[in-house]
Formats: structure tokens, sequence, C-alpha cells
């Protein structure tokens, strides 16, 4: 279905949001630029939380009383809604806590293969990792992107590679050619940078994973909350992302994936809830999404995230995407306007809502401070990215993003902030 395009109405978007509503410092109000951390929650989502707890509270798929199947009828429901968003069928949407759990859902599911494989001829080769296999990362990658990879590589003896960063912030695709082999089992990119808003070559990449069979997966943390994304048309096995970056509660997260890849990939967590038959012998797993979500799950937040959802499709994802490249640009373009600001990262208005930057002769954490007492909140540190840094060579930098209920105004309290950092600490 085509989306109508339109001018979202910020002033009104930000009364759905209740902490936008107060003042923060100094009697400032909140301008909020740290939703690439996490977002802020629409009161549409706090009262669907608050009511799941307050008439339908109950553990889900167990009960046979009136409140369990209430309980469980909107758990599979928030399912559904969640799986039309980037457009998978209900059991392809996997729940875990967060994108971290999601991505280590894929690599450990991958090591438990391999050591399965030892004693089950049954278990496919292209889960198998051996000594002889390399993993293919970029170097613009969240830590929970990297890590859980170079855990996998340890105790396989694979190889880990990565596509180098440019020092304009671009992946140096050229490389390709020389890091994808026969040897690459597995590609795991970001879909977009949570430090510099840098877009991955997604049809790229998907055309070199295919051209050797190896399993590909996008870290969608930055992307599903901010732009259109339909997994049919990425060509993936699968994704992972955070519902606490799109509107939903914190304690949710999300990996989809192939129906293919469901079936034949051994469980990351064993216990209750995902079993089919156990006996003191052998236990039997549940098909997806059942065998991916051991124990109790975190059944309000899904409900919750669902409101999310509803809330950003009303918007449309086309218009969220527009809006936010329009505030980033301004943002870009207004930095580049300050003496003695570095902004890294695209500048070309090819990026996401996400601008990193830095102040000539300021460390980071003195310039969210003195944004911070104006009200403005922003993030600073290595932002889960250090190998990013140590290419840009920075030790860190600070960092603004938007979302649906920042506008232009915004952006100029932020400039105007900038500025004033600058006039706080006697430079120019």
């Amino acid at each position: 279905m085509t989306e109508s395009k339109i001018k979202l109405d910020v002033k009104t978007i930000k009364l759905d949001f209740p902490i936008l509503q107060q003042n923060v410092r100094n009697g400032n109000k909140l301008v909020y630029l740290d939703s690439a951390a996490t977002s802020q929650k629409p009161k549409i989502v706090i009262d669907a939380v608050s009511s799941y707890y307050e008439k339908i509270n109950s553990g889900v798929h167990r009960g046979a009383h009136y409140l369990a199947e209430l309980a469980t009828d909107a758990y599979e429901d928030s399912r559904q809604a969640i799986a039309g968003f980037v457009n998978v069928k209900a059991e392809q949407i996997i729940f875990t806590k967060n994108a971290t759990e999601s991505i280590n859902l894929l690599a450990y599911g991958l090591l438990n293969a391999t050591l399965q494989a030892k004693f089950d001829k049954k278990i496919d080769p292209r889960l198998v990792i051996s000594e002889n296999d390399e993993i293919l990362i970029t170097e613009l990658e969240h830590h929970s992107n990297i890590v859980p990879w170079q855990d996998l590589c340890l105790k396989t003896g694979a190889q880990l590679k990565w596509i180098p960063l440019n020092a304009d912030g671009s992946l140096d695709y050229s490389s390709l050619e020389k890091l994808v082999s026969k040897k690459t089992k597995v590609i795991s990119v970001t879909h977009m940078s949570n430090v510099l808003g840098t877009l991955t070559d997604i049809e790229l990449i998907t055309k070199y994973a295919k051209s050797v069979n190896a399993l590909l997966f996008i870290d969608a943390c930055q992307s599903v909350p901010h732009m259109p994304v339909d997994f049919q048309n990425l060509g993936a096995d699968a994704i992972a992302w955070s519902g606490h970056k799109m509107l939903g509660p914190l304690g949710i997260g999300l990996f989809a994936a192939t129906t293919e890849l469901l079936d034949i990939l051994p469980p990351f967590l064993t216990g209750g809830s995902m079993i089919e038959t156990v006996t003191m012998e052998k236990t039997t797993f549940a098909k997806a999404p059942k065998k991916f979500e051991a124990g109790t799950p975190a059944a309000a937040e899904a409900v919750g995230l669902a409101q999310g959802v509803a809330y950003l499709n009303k918007i449309g994802m086309t218009n969220v995407f527009q809006h936010e490249k329009d505030l980033a640009n301004k943002m870009v373009q207004g930095l580049l306007e300050i003496p003695g600001v570095t902004v890294f990262g695209p500048h070309d208005g090819n990026r996401g809502g996400a601008v990193s930057f830095a102040l000539q002769g300021l460390h980071p954490h003195d310039v969210g401070q003195v944004l911070d007492d104006l009200g403005i909140a922003v993030r600073v540190g290595h932002h889960c990215a250090k190998p990013a840094m140590k290419k840009l060579n920075v030790q860190s930098t600070t960092r603004a993003s938007t979302y649906i209920y920042n506008d232009e105004s915004d952006v100029d309290i932020f400039l105007d902030g900038v500025t004033k950092v600058f006039e706080f600490f006697g430079s120019k």
C-alpha cells in the first residue's frame, strides 16, 4: 500500500509525549536529541502497558482461565501487528529482551549447530562454522554486532574480517571483491550507523552474500524505527532491532528471519514454553516462534510496542524518514557553519538522523554537560562503536539524533546551544 506523503505536524505529535511537556533544566523545555539511543514514549504506549497490568495480567500460553486467554490473545495480536510492520508472517517474529540478545540468538544458534553437528548428521551444513570459514562485518558496527561474532570465531576457529570505514564515514565497498569468497559463511552488517547516520548499500551486500551462499544478517536497530523496511525486499536471512528505539517500552527486542532459517536453527535458550515434548531421556522443541522464546515473555512490553507500531503506521514510515533526513541535513549544514565544529559522516544529505560532531579543543562530555544545562539532551561517548571511533581518529564524539517529535525549532535551539558551549568555555 502506497503511503500518502505528508509533512509531520510535530506540534501536535509533541502533545502525545508526556515527558516532552516538562521543564527539565533551569526552566528550559526538554529538547530531546538522543533517540538513536532510546525513543520517548507516546501516551498510547504508556497506557497500553498500564492497561495490560490493570486488566488482563497473566502468563501467556499457559493458563486455561479467562485472563490467560486474554493475555495470550493480546500477546499474539501484538506479534501479528509487529510482523506486518516489516512484512513478515507472525511466526517469523521472535521476541527477545533487546537487539543484543537477538544477535546472540543467531550467533549462539550457529555455535550450537556447530557443536551438535559432531553428533548429529542432520544438522544443515550452512549452519556449521569451521576453522576454515570467515565471518564478515564492517568497521562501522555497534559492539553488539562485533562482540558476538568475535566470540563465535574464538570458539570455532573461524576468522573475522571487516569492510573498512573510509575517512568520510562511508564504507569501502571496493574491498568486497577481495573480502568475500567461498570461505565467507556469514555476513553481518548494520543497515544504518548509530554513530554517523551512514546508510549501508544493502543491495550490493546482498548480491555478494548470495554469490557465495553466505548467511546475511542485518542490524536494523537504526533503520526499522526510522525508515520503511520490507524484509522481503532486503534479501537477508535475518534482521534484528529494538522496541525501545521505536516508541515501545524498554525490555523488548525483535528477531525476524526466513522460515527456512528458523526451521533449521537450534535454539539459543532452552527451558519452559519452548518445548514440544519432554521425557527424562529426550526433549523435542516446538516450532518457531515458540522454539526461541524460552520462559515467560515480556507480554506487556509486546502490547505496548504494538501501539508504538500503530502510531508510526498512522504517520507513515516514508514520511518519518523524509522528516528525519530534512532535520539531520539542517543540523549538519548548521554545524558546518559554526567555526571549530567538525561533523563526522555524510554531508551529502544521503543519511539517517544521527549526527556526530566534535568541538575543537573541547571534550564531548563538557559539550554534553553545557547542552544539558540548556535542556538539550544529546549523547556523548564512543556510542558502543570503538573501532569506528579509532578509524575516525577520535576517542569519542557528541551525537544528536532526531525523531518524529523533533522539529526545526529544536534544531535551531540545538545549534544556538552549540554556539553557547563555545562561549561558555571562552573559545571560538
